[in-house]
């Protein structure tokens, strides 16, 4: 019988799953891993019964759980990646690229070296990959990210007062979209609906289910409606209370759903 885990490789990192036949994996414990990118030492942090939305045809294995051999070497990979990003930092500065590196690892099998940036534009970074496998002697990839993925490796204050839930907590962040500020009829100012990331806030999304269910049978601003006190137009919304305000004859009523 199959097991389905979810498996992070960092602290608060991005849950990915995998399957196994014969293992039995503890939460918390740490394992071997095929990934497309060769093997990984990770945790497990959940069991999954039911998935949904996610191909288990192309789904890696666990390969074993981790021995103390494993656990050293994954040591030794995270000296030797911040080694790596010190390194790759010198380069940019003397290659005169417009990019800032944010994080550096190892493959725990060493074939690869994986190099995560954030830059304005396009940068043409072939000199940069030459320089680092020469170094390194193993394929290295730089992966250009978000603003949302430097939060979460920089971590920071939100407009709440509390750390930000993309460093707490958000292992798969969801996209957000300005309808869910409009749906929640918050004003369309960036000081108020973005983040410290320059993105739109993540817990917009929280409470996005519940705005459009009470939203239902409710009329939008500017619309003309027929009341107990005759023909009106909307001219507010209390989505939570299911409750709008209309303007009949210069004389504003409140009608509750």
């Amino acid at each position: 019988m199959l097991n389905y885990y979810g498996i992070t490789f960092k602290n608060d990192g991005k849950v990915y799953y995998f399957k196994t036949e014969e293992l039995d994996c503890p939460i918390n414990v740490t394992v071997i891993v095929e990934t497309e990118k060769g093997l990984q030492f990770g945790k497990v942090v959940s069991k999954v019964d039911q998935l949904k939305n996610i191909d288990k045809e192309n789904m890696k294995n666990i390969v074993r759980i981790s021995t103390k051999e494993d656990y050293n070497q994954y040591q030794k990979n995270l000296k030797d990646a911040k080694e790596a990003l010190n390194y790759v930092n010198k380069c940019i500065k003397e290659l005169k690229l417009e990019m800032s590196v944010i994080d550096s690892a190892f493959t725990f099998d060493r074939k690869q070296l994986i190099i995560s940036f954030i830059a304005d534009e396009r940068v043409d970074f072939r000199e940069l990959a030459k320089m680092m496998a020469a170094k390194y002697h193993t394929r290295i990839e730089l992966r250009q990210v978000g603003a949302r993925d430097k939060a979460k490796a920089i971590g920071g204050i939100g407009v709440c007062g509390k750390e930000l839930c993309c460093k707490q907590f958000l292992n798969n962040m969801q996209g957000v979209t300005i309808n869910m500020a409009k749906n929640q009829n918050i004003a369309l100012n960036p000081s108020k609906i973005n983040g410290v990331c320059g993105r739109l806030l993540c817990c917009l999304n929280y409470e996005d289910d519940a705005y459009r269910e009470c939203q239902k049978g409710m009329p939008n601003v500017g619309q003309k409606v027929n009341t107990e006190y005759g023909e009106g137009i909307v001219v507010s919304l209390d989505i939570l209370n299911r409750k709008y305000k209309v303007n009949v004859n210069n004389d504003i009523k409140e009608i509750s759903l």
